[in-house]
C-alpha cells in the first residue's frame, strides 16, 4: 500500500468550506500524479471523521464540526457532493466516490477483513469515537432491507456523550475551562476529557494552578506553562515514558518549555499529574468500550483501535485493558487490536467491495 499524509493548515480549518475541499482535491491530485494513477477514473473511499447524517453509501450531510474545524458553508451539506465539485473544478483527475464513511468504520473494516471477531471500531486520537455492529432488529431508524446478514454498523458519535448533562458529576473545573474556550462550547464534552486534542491542555491547567499555589517549581514555573495550548499531549506521553524514578524525558520537556531548574520532586509531581490525567482518560474510554461489549453480549469481541493517543501513549493500552476487564459482564472476553491506517486502508476496502458489488449488479 502506498500512502502519504498531508497537513491541513489552520487557516483552511477555519476558512470557507470550498477552501477545505479544494485542499483535499489538491492533495488527491498530487498523490495520483506522484503514483501515476491519474489516467483512468479511480474508485475512492472517502473517510470523513465528523458527525454526519448518513443518507446512503455515497451521501452524508455534516451535522456539526468538531476537533477544531469550523469551515463555513458545510454544515447541513452533502460532503461527497462538495468533494466532487472541488475535483471537477480542478479538471485534472477523475475520481468515482464509491463510499463515504466515518474513521471508526474504516478502523473496524481494516481489522475485520483479517479478524472476523472484530465488531467494534474505536478512535483514540485528536478526537474520540466508536462504532459497533448491531443487529437490525435493534435499530429503530433502519428503513432499508432486512436481508442477511441482518446487521448494520452504528456510529455512536461517542465524543458527544454528556452533552445533555449526564457527565456533570465527574467533570472538573479544568474540563469546564477547556469547554468555555473551545470552538464548540457545550459540545463534545466526553471528547474534551479524553482525546489528544485536549489532554495536554487539561494537564497544563492543573500544572499552572499548582504552580500559582506554590506547590510546583517554587511557584516560579516557565511562562509558557501559563499560555493556552503550549503543553502538548505528546509531552504527557514522553514524560510517562521515563522509567520510574528517572526523569530524563520530563526534564527535556520542561527545558523545551523554558524551565531548566526542575528538582526531582518537581519532576515526580509533574509525572504524577500526567499519570492522573492519562488514567482518567483511559478509564472513561474503557467504560465506553465496556458498555458496548455488555450491550452486544457476544462471548468474544475484538476491538479495532486507531489514533495517535492510543498508538503513542506508553500505558494507554494496559490501562484500558485492566479497566475493561473490571467492567464487562462475567463470561465475556475481548482483545484490543491496533488497526493499521483505518482511515486509509479501511476506506479503500469499503470502496473495493462497493466496486465489486456494483460490477456484479451490472452483470
Amino acid at each position: 500500500m502506498e500512502s502519504k499524509i498531508f497537513a491541513v493548515p489552520q487557516s483552511i480549518m477555519l476558512g470557507p468550506g470550498t477552501g477545505l475541499f479544494d485542499h483535499i482535491a489538491e492533495c488527491l491530485a498530487t498523490f495520483m500524479h506522484e503514483n501515476q494513477v491519474d489516467v483512468s477514473p479511480l474508485p475512492l473511499g472517502f473517510t470523513f471523521s465528523f458527525p454526519c447524517s448518513q443518507e446512503g453509501l455515497t451521501k452524508a450531510r455534516l451535522a456539526t464540526w468538531t476537533k477544531g474545524f469550523k469551515c463555513s458553508g458545510v454544515e447541513g451539506e452533502d460532503v461527497v457532493k462538495l468533494l466532487q465539485e472541488a475535483i471537477a473544478r480542478r479538471g485534472d483527475i477523475k475520481i468515482d466516490v464509491m463510499a463515504v464513511l466515518n474513521d471508526t468504520t474504516g478502523t473496524l473494516m481494516a481489522c475485520a477483513w483479517k479478524n472476523p471477531a472484530c465488531r467494534i471500531g474505536l478512535i483514540l486520537g485528536t478526537g474520540i469515537n466508536a462504532c459497533y455492529v448491531e443487529r437490525l432488529d435493534n435499530v429503530q431508524l433502519w428503513d432499508e432491507d432486512h436481508d442477511d446478514p441482518k446487521q448494520v454498523v452504528i456510529n455512536t458519535e461517542l465524543g458527544a456523550f454528556g452533552d445533555n448533562g449526564t457527565l456533570e458529576f465527574i467533570r472538573t473545573e479544568y474540563d469546564r475551562t477547556i469547554d468555555q474556550h473551545s470552538l464548540n462550547p457545550g459540545r463534545q464534552l466526553f471528547e474534551k476529557m479524553i482525546s489528544g486534542m485536549y489532554m495536554g491542555e487539561v494537564t497544563r491547567l492543573v500544572l499552572a494552578q499548582l504552580t500559582r499555589e506554590g506547590l510546583l517549581f517554587d511557584g516560579m514555573g516557565p511562562e509558557t506553562l501559563f499560555e493556552p495550548g503550549q503543553f502538548f499531549t505528546k509531552y504527557v506521553s514522553e514524560i510517562e515514558s521515563d522509567k520510574k524514578g528517572e526523569y530524563t524525558c520530563c526534564r527535556q520537556v520542561l527545558e523545551e518549555l523554558g524551565y531548566d531548574d526542575a528538582t526531582d520532586e518537581d519532576c515526580a509531581n509533574v509525572r504524577f499529574i500526567c499519570e492522573a490525567v492519562s488514567r482518567r482518560a483511559a478509564h472513561i474510554a474503557a467504560a465506553a468500550v465496556a458498555c458496548l461489549l455488555n450491550k452486544m453480549g457476544q462471548k468474544h469481541v475484538t476491538v479495532a483501535v486507531d489514533g495517535s493517543l492510543y498508538r503513542f501513549h506508553p500505558h494507554f493500552h494496559d490501562l484500558m485493558v485492566e479497566k475493561i476487564r473490571q467492567l464487562i459482564n462475567p463470561g465475556l472476553t475481548f482483545d484490543l487490536m491496533l488497526s493499521e491506517d483505518g482511515s486509509g486502508r479501511g476506506a479503500a476496502l469499503v470502496a473495493a467491495v462497493a466496486v465489486r458489488i456494483g460490477g456484479l449488479a451490472a452483470r
